[in-house]
Order: structure tokens, then sequence, then C-alpha cells
């Protein structure tokens, strides 16, 4: 992996830290939106497939599915190739990769293909593995370890800043010059109509791939500190006879992030086709979108909430309340209509804004030397994503509304996890490493 995530966490030097890292922290709040805008953007693009491969709920869920599959397939070979090309490269890759999968969209629009685009989008999804599997360490553990889930829910607000302008970007070029997104729910469109629909994808993924590259080439430019000891893995020496197995933090962290990610990815695909529905919002799907901003946007406030609270209250228990206010509006949700039930999803954006960061940093808190392999785990269990499919298929057996009490069972873990298990057991010392320096700028 690019960092092993102890690095510095003992260092006696925090605010020599903080400074000689800031530039980078700044950089990578701009990957952190990056990636949150591209992702959101499929929940503009699923109720467009939807209408234009004529899809039920199981097969537009599907498409997410292949999203957050990449997640576990990308993770190891991710951090073996940030080891051997380094950091600053490893992100380059990443972004490039992920521009190549926008690109694919093109074809996938002229043709159209089903297929294409569910490639298009693995290609993009493993694009940003590459980046999460370093940065959300990093960002966790530059600093004092007792503000590690304040400062990542601080970086992570810049991640929800790009999926709250997402929907809007989406709304406007994808749905709103589409007759699917214009029209009102259950319209049947001809083929004609579907294919021209299809076209509509092409001029914003051209757009998000240019900015892609523009990226990439800043980053490839950009003079970042170099890591010395920190981009290697800590010693076997410092991990023999050591088990993750005895960390219950992070045995329970690691299902808590893969079951808080089945509520996240099913809130947020299918929240355009619920509070499109007649009983709930009655809304065309491009007016949707625009209610897409609120529930995103709800989730930005809550982690520069969350970053301020977590100074001063134990995260766990911040944790703990927002599971439960999670919990109450999802039950609204499953069974309220009208406007109740649209304010309710759109109010656990809120209640979810913590949750991720939260227990990334709970679960790998006392791990020691063993830290960068479970940031590995945790980063893997993204990938419960991809079983937004089993809600899917739950909205197609018993109702759309009803498939919903799924993301209730989740939120009571995320609580059970909060209360429990995020205490850890058998803590270990931070890795003490030698403070990296920025490169050299003489001749």
């Amino acid at each position: 992996m690019a960092l092993a995530p102890n690095a510095m966490a003992g260092s006696g030097s925090g605010v020599h830290a903080a400074h000689t890292y800031r530039p980078a922290l700044t950089l990578l709040a701009s990957l952190f939106f990056m990636w949150g805008f591209i992702t959101v953007i499929n929940n503009t693009l699923l109720p467009h497939l939807r209408s234009v491969f004529e899809l039920n709920y199981t097969q537009t869920t599907l498409i997410e599915s292949v999203w957050f599959i990449a997640y576990f397939v990308a993770s190891i070979p991710s951090a073996r190739l940030i080891e051997r090309v380094g950091y600053q490269k490893a992100m380059v890759v990443g972004l490039l990769a992920m521009a190549a999968g926008a690109l694919m969209m093109v074809p996938a629009a002229r043709l159209p293909s089903y297929e294409v685009v569910l490639v298009a989008l693995f290609v993009i999804a493993s694009g940003i593995t590459l980046l999460q599997v370093a940065a959300n360490p990093y960002v966790a553990v530059v600093g004092p370890p007792e503000t590690s889930s304040s400062r990542l829910n601080l970086v992570q607000a810049f991640n929800s800043f790009g999926t709250t302008l997402a929907p809007l970007f989406g709304g406007y070029l994808i749905l709103g010059r589409s007759k699917g997104g214009t029209s009102e729910a259950g319209v049947a469109l001809t083929a004609a109509e579907r294919y021209a629909d299809a076209q509509s994808v092409i001029l914003p993924y051209i757009i998000v791939a240019a900015v892609l590259v523009i990226l990439a080439v800043v980053i490839a430019r950009f003079p970042l500190p170099a890591m010395g000891q920190a981009t290697q893995r800590a010693g076997r020496e410092a991990r023999k006879g050591l088990s993750l197995w005895h960390h219950r933090n992070l045995v329970l962290g690691v299902p808590a992030i893969f079951i808080y990610l089945i509520a996240e990815i099913g809130v947020s695909n299918l929240f355009i086709n619920f509070i499109s529905q007649p009983d709930i919002g009655n809304l065309t799907h491009q007016q949707a979108s625009n209610y897409l901003f609120l529930l995103w946007g709800g989730m930005m406030v809550g982690r520069f909430l969350g970053s301020v609270l977590m100074q001063r209250i134990d995260p766990a228990r911040v944790l703990a309340v927002f599971s439960i206010g999670a919990f109450a509006v999802m039950l609204i949700a499953s069974f309220a209509h009208g406007p109740a039930a649209m304010w309710a999803l759109i109010a656990v954006g809120f209640f979810h804004s913590i949750m991720f960061p939260t227990i990334f940093t709970l679960a790998i808190k006392g791990l020691g030397p063993l830290t960068e392999e479970g940031s590995g785990l945790l980063i893997m269990a993204i990938a419960g994503g991809a079983l937004v499919v089993a809600q899917g298929w739950l909205a197609d057996q018993y109702g759309l509304q009803l498939s919903f009490l799924l993301t209730v069972a989740c939120e009571l873990y995320v609580l059970f996890y909060a209360l429990w298990g995020a205490r850890p057991t058998h803590a270990l010392p931070p890795v003490e490493v030698e403070e990296a320096q920025p490169p050299a700028t003489g001749a």
C-alpha cells in the first residue's frame, strides 16, 4: 500500500508533520471530491439506463453491484501496484484508468450496449479503488491518533461536496436531455426515443474524462513529499506473532463497513425511482435528481458537523446517536407515504454521513504494525455495495418501499458496532517510523 497507516502516528512532531503534509492533504481532498462526484453520477445514470434498456430493479441494481465488485477484485492488486511504483505514480494510474472507463461510455451509448456499460463502470471503479486503498488510511494517521476520526470526516466532507454536486450535473446533462428523464413515471418510450436517450450520456462522460486527465497531469507534476519509510510495510519482525483476529474492533468493523455500504448504496441508487412514485413525490426523474442533491448535501453537512463533534465527544458515541437517527428515519421511509416518506429518505443522508469514516478509524485503532493489513480489509469491505442487488430483488418481489427494511436492519448492526463492537481488544502501540521529508528542491 502507499503508506503504512501507522506512519507518524507516534511522532512527537505533530505540528511539523501537519505543515509538511498540508499541501498533500489538500491535493487528496480534490481526489476525494472527484471520486465522490463520479460515483454519484451513477445515481442519475441508473434510472436513465433502466428506461433505455427497459430493466427491472434487479437488473438496474446489478449495474451498481458490478461497480462495487471492483473494490473487492482490485483492492489487493492496487496495494501491490502502489508498493511497486509508489504513491504518486499510482494516483496517476488510477486517474487515467478512470478516464479510460469514462471514455468507454461513448461506444456503450452508441451501440447501445448494457454489457459495455457494465465493463466501463467496472474500469472506472477499479481506478477509484486504487486511490481509496491509500488515501483513507493516509488521512487517518497523518496527525494525532485521537483526532483521526475528526480528520477523516473532514476530508470525507469534500467527498460529499462532490456527491452533492453530481446529481445536479447528471440531472441536467443526462436526465434533463432525455425523454425518459423528463417524462412522468410509467410512460413507455418508443425504440427510437430510447436510442436517442442513450446518446445523452456521451457529453457528460467526455467532460469527466477530460477533467480526470487534467488532474492526472497536475498530480504527476506536483512535488508531493517523499514518504521515506512510510512507503514500506512494517517489518516482518514487528508483525511476528501478531494476529488481526485478536482485534475485535477490526473483526467486527469489516462487516460494519460491508453492511453500511449496503445501506448507503441502496438508498442513493433507488432514491430517484422511489420519490418519483405517484404516492411518494409524484415527480419526473429530472425533478427527483434535484432532491438527490439534498440527500448528498445532508451527508456533507453531517461530516463537517461530525468533524467538530468528534474533537470533544467519543467517536463511538457520536456513531451510536447517528445510527439511531438513521434507523428511525428509515422506518418512516419504509411505511409512510407522500412527503413524510420522501423527506425521511432525504434525512438519512445526514445520519449516514459520519458512518464510513468513523467506522474506519475505530476499526484500525490499536492495530499497531497490523494497521496496513487491517486497512486493506476495510477497503475490500466496500464491496458490500455490490449487495445492493439484493435490495433490487426485494423491490421486485415485495415492492420498492418495503425493500428499504433491508436498510433498517443495516442501521441496527452499525448501532451494535458503535455500542460494543468498536471497543479495541489487545490494542498495540503505534509503530514509530522516521518522519518523511519533502523532496529536495535545490540543484
